[in-house]
């Protein structure tokens, strides 16, 4: 229904996408991964935007993909081209993690570049117990982010990890007392984000995640690097902070 399709919204520099399905924990159907392709797309189009930020209606932040739906469609194959998508987006990615995620749903929290939770959150890929094999991309985030063990109690044994278990594994970078500061916390940190100089932001972000999966394009980096050198907002940031003052960064 459309009235449970995830919804994009534009705040400045700011975009944030809610999942809306809260009586079924925010799971997915295959049109909302498509929806969520569309919007992703739209996003990275936009060069004003500088932070995406992903959060849940309700109790839980996502259920994961519909069960149901499985059948007939290679589920993984889904989440995988979505998960991927969102690791290489062009802004930074904050996921607000309120409740319980599961499934593929953990594997596109993975792929955004900050996760904060609550004691509320939970996390476990029931993929052994149903018979489905977790895809490459999810399985190489679950490795490169938490670590070879800590991938295997989740994928293997089907581990459920509490909020302090997500903290330590690395799963959360933040971890707040109460929704109330989980809120808080999300707004500071979308607020220091979009203070940042765009250019050398989203440039870093970009080459970060290359070096990660091994695969920096030297070139790539030059160039990016020779850009935010030449920019005028380099030239504000070395006055603003000279002058002791916030600087005013227009991305050029």
């Amino acid at each position: 229904m459309p009235g449970h399709a995830p919804l994009l919204e534009v705040d400045g520099h700011l975009a944030r996408i809610t999942l809306r399905r809260p009586r079924l924990a925010n799971r997915l159907e295959p049109s909302d991964l498509l929806a969520l392709q569309t919007q992703l797309q739209e996003v990275n189009a936009r060069e004003e935007l500088r932070v995406l930020l992903l959060r849940g209606e309700g109790r839980h932040f996502c259920s994961g993909f519909n069960i149901d739906a499985v059948p007939g469609l290679d589920a993984g194959a889904l989440f995988a081209e979505l998960s991927d998508a969102w690791e290489n987006a062009r802004p930074v990615t904050v996921a607000q993690i309120q409740g319980g995620v599961y499934g593929g749903a953990t594997d596109l929290a993975l792929a955004c570049d900050f996760r904060l939770g609550q004691p509320a959150c939970e996390m476990f890929v029931p993929a052994a117990k149903l018979g489905l094999h977790f895809y490459r991309g999810g399985m190489e985030r679950y490795v490169s982010r938490l670590g070879l063990p800590w991938a295997k109690k989740v994928l293997l044994a089907g581990a459920t990890l509490d909020a302090q278990e997500m903290l330590r594994s690395g799963f959360l970078d933040q971890l707040l007392p109460d929704a109330a500061a989980l809120e808080t916390a999300t707004h500071e940190l979308v607020a220091q984000l979009l203070a940042m100089a765009p250019l050398a932001l989203l440039g870093m972000k970009k080459h970060l995640n290359a070096i990660a999966r091994g695969q920096l394009d030297p070139a790539a980096l030059q160039a990016d690097i020779a850009r935010a050198n030449a920019s005028s907002d380099l030239a504000e940031g070395v006055a603003a902070w000279q002058a002791r003052r916030k600087p005013r960064f227009e991305g050029r």
